[in-house]
Order: C-alpha cells, then sequence, then structure tokens
C-alpha cells in the first residue's frame, strides 16, 4: 500500500484511484461498508482511502483550547495497516489544519477530490459533511461530481441487532470492558498497535517479561487484565502468539500514566523497537493492588491460566 501525506503534486500512478473518504476510526463494519461501495463502483481502477490526520475533531479541539479525553479506537499506523488488510493500495492521509478547514465544499471537492487526487468515483456514507463549517453534504458532493467528472455513492449507517454500528458503540462497549461485543461491531478483534518500548522491568524480575506499548492519544478500554493475541509485525520473531495483557496505571508501584503491558506466551526473542499488534479478546479482572509481590505473582499466574484457556478454545 502507497501512503500519500498530501494532495498536491502526486505522481500519475497515485491519481485515479476509486476512494472511500472518513475518518475510518475502527475501520469497522460500517467502514468496511463504504470501502466496498467504492470497490464495486470503478472494478477496474486503483482503491484508494481518503482520510485526515490528525483527526478533524483534535484539530478543531486544539484550536479552540479545549482539553478532551483520547477518543481516537486506532492511530495513524494501526489503521493503515487495518485498511492494507481490505485491499487498500492507495492510501491519502492529508494534513488536516488551516488550509484544509478553511476549504468551502466547492474548493474541497475540486481542488483536493478532482484536481489533486483525480477521483474516479468517491463513496462516503450517508451522514459525511465535509468544507468549511460542515456545510457540506451528499447532495452538494453529487453535484460537485456531476460537474467535476466522478461518481459518488451514499452508503446507509449499517445497522445491527444492537442498533447502528458506529465508533461511539465501540468505544462504550471497550469502555465497560466488553471486547467481545466491540469485536462484533469491528468485524475484528479491538487492536492497539504500535512500537515496544522501555518500561520498568518490574514483569522481568517477576518472571513475567512484558512488551510495553503507550495508550497516548487513545480512547482507554477498562482498566484490567485482558487474555490477547498478538501479531509481531516484524523482525525475526514475526508471527502470531498469544498472551495475556494488564492495561492500566499499575497501582502496585504508584501512580503511572496508563501504558499495555503484555506477556507474550511460549515467547524468549527481544521485541524492544519492534513494532506489534496486540488485540484484546476477554476481559479478566480488574487491577488491583495486593499485599505484596508474592500474592501478585499468584494472580499472575492464575491470569496466565485462565488467559490460556479462553485462547485455547477462541
Amino acid at each position: 500500500m502507497h501512503i500519500h501525506r498530501d494532495w498536491r503534486g502526486l505522481p500519475a500512478a497515485a491519481r485515479g484511484a476509486t476512494v472511500a473518504m472518513g475518518n475510518f476510526d475502527g475501520v469497522h463494519r460500517g467502514h468496511r461498508a463504504v470501502i466496498d461501495a467504492a470497490r464495486v463502483a470503478q472494478p477496474g481502477a486503483a482503491l484508494g482511502i481518503v482520510t485526515f490526520e490528525p483527526h478533524p475533531r483534535e484539530y478543531f479541539a486544539r484550536l479552540a483550547g479545549r482539553t478532551e479525553p483520547p477518543f481516537r479506537l486506532m492511530n495513524a499506523e494501526a489503521r493503515a495497516n487495518r485498511l492494507a488488510r481490505h485491499g487498500v493500495s492507495q492510501l491519502y492521509e492529508l494534513p488536516f489544519g488551516p488550509t484544509l478547514a478553511g476549504l468551502t465544499p466547492e474548493d474541497f471537492a475540486r481542488e483536493v477530490l478532482a484536481e489533486g487526487l483525480g477521483v474516479a468515483h468517491v463513496s462516503v456514507g450517508e451522514d459525511f459533511r465535509y468544507g468549511r463549517g460542515r456545510a457540506g453534504d451528499i447532495r452538494t458532493l453529487v453535484e460537485a461530481g456531476a460537474r467535476l467528472g466522478f461518481g459518488v455513492t451514499a452508503v446507509p449507517l449499517l445497522e445491527t441487532d444492537a442498533g447502528a454500528t458506529s465508533s461511539t458503540a465501540i468505544r462504550e462497549a471497550l469502555a465497560d470492558g466488553r471486547p467481545r461485543d466491540a469485536e462484533r461491531m469491528l468485524g475484528h478483534w479491538h487492536r492497539i498497535e504500535g512500537e515496544v518500548i522501555h518500561g520498568e522491568k518490574r514483569g522481568r524480575q517477576l518472571g513475567y517479561p512484558t512488551a510495553n506499548l503507550a495508550l497516548e492519544g487513545l480512547h482507554l478500554p477498562r482498566l484490567g487484565v485482558y487474555a490477547v493475541l498478538v501479531d509481531v509485525l516484524e523482525g525475526p520473531d514475526k508471527g502470531n502468539y498469544a498472551g495475556v495483557a494488564s492495561l492500566g496505571v499499575r497501582p502496585m508501584f504508584g501512580e503511572n500514566a496508563p501504558n499495555l503491558e503484555t506477556f507474550v506466551f511460549d515467547f524468549s526473542g527481544d521485541l524492544y523497537g519492534r513494532h506489534i499488534s496486540v488485540a484484546l479478546v476477554d476481559y479478566l479482572r480488574p487491577e488491583a493492588k495486593f499485599d505484596g509481590l508474592d500474592a501478585l505473582i499468584a494472580q499472575m499466574r492464575k491470569d496466565e491460566d485462565q488467559a490460556r484457556r479462553i485462547l485455547a478454545a477462541a
């Protein structure tokens, strides 16, 4: 997959795609319906995604001086990895700032979609809004496409037994410690991805060495211990593993910034600096503060045994 971070000055090979457009936070089932609509609209064209980085909501919050809790289900790396799995060959990760935010709907359609990306077709969710002041909608996009030479498909919101599939509903499920409910809406396990960073190395001293991932900028699932699946994305140990992870602030050791500490079963390699993807499969228990390290280690053994049983049956 080719990633482009501007709409200007693209080579000819990067233009002319049939694109799905939106934020695609989580790349859930509803998002994939939009992607599939783009795929079938122009079967001979490259499949592309038009999205924005940072998320427009983050940009406008900073502009207004607001501090909001992190809401993103995925960082840009995780989103790109997931989109690649769905056959996307051109990812247009457009820089969202004063220039894009200031374009009228007509200017956006002409300068970005038609002149910059040269899109053959655009697929969006039926509630998509764009342009300065969110003034553009499906009607204005269809009209612009007719003038500028690209087709438009509006995809209805995906309804399930639990209601409309949305990033908001998925965040609620994760905040409640219901990763399997989130999986049903996402169509895949909720994953936290990134580079393994150095921690305090307490897990190694306790017999449970962990791979640590930062959670900065991401929506926090319920704090606690999870059965997880781990994909090592690069390096000599690249592959798929099982494990148990603690997502939280480590209350045994004072107040700490939240992170994800994963013990990978039956693994002896070095993951520092490697990129991994950790899927939350089942919530085991809340974080707790124990009466000493012996009690903590005993509970960690129980967590490992429970996670192994769950993942063996998954």
